[in-house]
């Protein structure tokens, strides 16, 4: 199993959901990312990282809140947003970025 570190340095895009178990958003966004992987398929990796286990991952990239979401491309942020998202509107993100 790859990595975390892996996953944001690869050439394949990386989405990154920074959530909480009691984020009432956060469990909305858990179809769309689903829907999300299921149309892009291998062209896409998803990583969800919850914030109270892995106070580390949160501080290092400054999450003030959840969600937030990071595109990661070669190791490299494309994209970073807080708050829900359509489908429609993380596949224009992640098309306009890779």
């Amino acid at each position: 199993m790859s990595t975390f570190k892996e996953k944001i340095n690869s050439d394949i895009p990386t989405l990154v959901d920074f959530y909480a178990p009691w984020c009432g958003p956060c469990k909305t966004m858990m179809p769309v990312l689903d829907a999300l992987k299921e149309r892009l398929g291998d062209k896409i990796n998803i990583l969800k990282v919850d914030v109270d286990k892995n106070e580390e991952a949160a501080k290092k990239f400054k999450i003030m809140g959840v969600p937030t979401f990071i595109l990661f491309i070669n190791g490299d942020i494309k994209w970073r947003q807080p708050g829900t998202f359509t489908l429609n509107q993380l596949l224009e993100i992640v098309k306009s970025h890779s």
